[in-house]
Formats: structure tokens, sequence, C-alpha cells
């Protein structure tokens, strides 16, 4: 009734003067509906008393949906209109409207606007919604790098971004390669800035490899030395395998525990992972062949089975089979096999190459180990250890791989071997207390002031 009352302006008590555009309005129900226009109408200000009264900051179309939400409690918001409505909304602080446009812009967030959704949260002191937007963005880095806004970032604005600890990446290779293609969008402006922004990048976490190919290629690199000199200096600490004086990312994402194959009365195909956020275990696809003696590894965003025994219903040989599985997409497919088959071998990821260490088929005990390159979907015999472990236990550290005791075919062994990826060699180091086969080994950093 109200609504129609205004629309023939019957006992309307001031008119609003928009733009070029007049709105014949009840002031209880401004008041009613914004706490701006009941401070203005209540509050002893001039306009309490005026029968018309100006406007700025507001186009009238928006004005006209705010009008029309305060008498109905309803409003239409689009693309198009959400622009408008909430700068509008955010003025006369007519929540409702607010978090409508900010529930709408939510479920707007895409990797082509989620930047821009970012900033226009910001500007207009949505909370909430710059904080969804910027977890977006973080999760979704790699496609958002590749998106017009983030060349559009001030240097100022990539550097922040780029330094989060919560950024989602496979690799760090893809934070510096984002980085040149923001430099490379407006070079000749952008490369002076190319030396402090590289310092917002974790170059630690990059390969020797990789260094030594951008150090030497890299256009933008040879415009600016003291970039060069910094990435020499990481090359030269890598390769000394000294420890990164900064830290790991750690993406604010789901965290999984894989588990693939096994033995139960014989060889199985089940795979299951636990969400620890949610605590609960899913069944996802089935291996391709049940292993048991299996190893596996997560790179580049891939979970990977390698080697293992099928000892099925009718089957028992060991495997030189590999599954690659795609969480995102949610299937397994083969890799290249291995050049031999390895049962309860150990698996370790280093320098973004998977490594395939001992192992045994049928009687014969490995000391050979295997390198996978996913990029190249081959397999690469490195060094031979010193001795042939089976159930051998494997750990990183510092670009050093370690291998843990194993069983040779006639005794379990405490021996520990290192081996060092530069000189393709794998040395003794000092032996545990006990022999042991089939141990589990993890490398991390303890806090400081812990014991060993």
């Amino acid at each position: 009734m109200l609504f129609t009352m205004r629309s023939h302006h019957m006992l309307t008590d001031v008119v609003l003067e928009v733009g070029n555009e007049l709105f014949h309005v009840h002031k209880v129900v401004l008041a009613a509906g914004s706490p701006y226009f009941k401070a203005m109408f209540t509050s002893g200000l001039k306009e309490c008393e005026m029968s018309r009264v100006r406007l700025q900051g507001v186009c009238p179309s928006a004005m006209a949906w705010l009008v029309y939400f305060m008498y109905t409690g309803k409003v239409r918001i689009t693309e198009v209109t959400v622009c408008q409505l909430l700068p509008a909304a955010t003025m006369f602080q007519i929540s409702n409207v607010i978090d409508a446009c900010c529930a709408f812009l939510e479920r707007q967030l895409d990797p082509s606007n989620a930047i821009g959704i970012a900033n226009f949260a910001e500007q207009h002191g949505c909370v909430e919604l710059k904080q969804k937007a910027n977890q977006f963005i973080e999760r979704h880095f790699t496609q958002v790098c590749q998106e017009e806004e983030f060349l559009q970032l001030t240097a100022q604005e990539l550097i922040s971004l780029i330094r989060k600890d919560e950024l989602n990446v496979r690799e760090e290779r893809e934070v510096y390669n984002a980085v040149l293609s923001w430099v490379k969008f407006d070079e000749d402006r952008r490369y002076p800035r190319m030396e402090h922004i590289l310092q917002a990048v974790r170059c630690q976490y990059l390969t020797p490899s990789f260094l030594k190919e951008q150090m030497s290629t890299c256009s933008v690199l040879k415009k600016v030395p003291a970039c060069r000199e910094y990435l020499a200096k990481i090359f030269k600490d890598l390769t000394l395998h000294k420890k990164p004086v900064v830290k790991e990312r750690r993406p604010n994402t789901p965290r999984i525990i894989y588990v693939a194959g096994g033995y139960f009365r014989h060889s199985i195909d089940v795979f299951e992972a636990f969400n620890i956020d949610d605590n609960c275990w899913i069944t996802l696809p089935r291996l391709t062949v049940p292993r048991s003696g299996l190893g596996a590894a997560f790179l580049k965003g891939m979970f990977y089975a390698v080697g293992g025994r099928n000892t099925s219903p009718g089957a028992s040989y060991d495997s030189d089979w590999v599954d690659v599985y795609n969480p995102v997409a949610e299937h397994w497919r083969p890799c290249s096999p291995m050049a031999t088959p390895r049962h309860r071998v150990g698996v370790a990821v280093m320098d973004g190459l998977l490594y395939a260490v001992g192992g045994s088929a049928g009687t014969e005990y490995h000391k050979t180990v295997e390198c996978y390159d996913p990029e190249k979907d081959a397999w690469t015999y490195v060094a031979s250890m010193g001795r042939a472990r089976l159930g051998v236990g494997v750990a990183v550290v510092n670009r050093l791989l370690y291998a843990v005791g194993g069983f040779d075919g006639a005794r379990r062994t405490s021996s520990v071997e290192c081996y060092h990826p530069e000189n393709n060699c794998w040395t003794e180091v000092a032996p545990m207390r006990y022999a042991r086969s089939g141990a589990g080994a993890y490398a991390t950093a303890l806090p400081s002031g812990s014991s060993t």
C-alpha cells in the first residue's frame, strides 16, 4: 500500500533530487530502511525541515532500485546492476542489499574477475567479500595469473600477492613464470622492477636445472645483471645442498591422505582418501591393477602409484606398472613403465623428478635406481646404490636423497646411503643403530629448541 501511495505521490513528504530525476518518497519509510536517512531526517539536520533534498554520489538508476527495495523488500541484482547497487547501498548503509550484492559477487568469482572483485570489495569496505575473493585468487593462482587483470596489477600489488604463503601452486616455477609474464607485458617500463619483485619469489624452491636455463636464455634477466647474480647465488646454495632460508608455501586447500592398494589375503586395488579437515574417508576410482608393496608420491599436483606386486587369485607377478591419478579430473591414466619390476620399492620426489629406489623382482633384489621425468613421461637409470635394498625407506633433505635400511636378499641392514644428484653418486653415511627393512622414513624440520 505504501508503495502504491508513493507511486501516486500520496502523503509523500520529501522529494529526493538525484541527477535529473525526482523521487517522491515518505521520510518514515526511508528512515526505517536506511540508517543514513534516519540520521538525515531525525537528528536535527537541516534536511529534517526540507521538502526537497539533493543527493550527491549516487546515480538515478541505483537510487530507483534502492527506493524500490525500501518499499517492497525486493531488488534484482545482475552483473550490470551490482556495480552501481553496492556502492549506493554502502553509502546509505542498507545492509540487506550490501549482503545480497556480496553474495552475488561471490557466486560470480572466476579467474578472469577475482582480482577486480577483491579490489571492488576493498573500495566499499566489504571485508568478508574481499577475504573470499583473495582466497579464490590464492587457490586458483595458476589460472588467475593468465588473465588480463593479473597483467594490470601494479608492482606493489604483484609483490603482495606472490609473497603469500597460501598461494596454491604445484611448483614455484609457476610463480616465477607468472612474474616473467607480468614483466614482459610492458617490458620496457617493468624490467627495472624485476630485481625487487624477484625477492618475493621463493627461488630457493626452483630446481638448479631451471635456474641454469633461465640465467642462460631469459631475455629479461640479461637486462638486469643483479637478477642473474641473485639467481646464481641461489643456484650455488642449492648445488651445495644448503638449507633454504625461506619456508615452503602452505596453500589453504583441503588436506588429504591418499592410500592406494595394499594386501589383505591378496593384493587389492582399493584407493581411498582421508580428508583431514572433514574427518572422513572417501572411496576413489580403483587402481587399474591390484598391487601391494607399491610406492606412492605426490608430484606437481598428481598422485603416482609405482610398482608393487599383484598376488590376486590366478596371478602373481612383480610389476613395472606406474599409474598417475589426477585429483581434479578424478581418473587414473598409465605412465611409461619402469625399466624393471619393483616390489616394496622406495619412492621419493626431488627437483620435480620421481625416484624409484631398490625393490625386487622375484628373487632378484635391486640396487638400481630409476628416475621419472613427468614432462617427458620417461624413466632413466641413475647411479646404483652400494647394495640391494628391498623395503627401503627413502627421504629427501636439502636436495639429497637418503636410502635407509632394507633387505639385500640375505640380511636386513642398518646401512644408510645418500644420493648426490650433481655427482650422480651414492655415498655411505652413518648407519642406524638397528638393522631393519620396511621402515617408514620422512624428512621434516624440527622447531628450534627441539631435541632429536
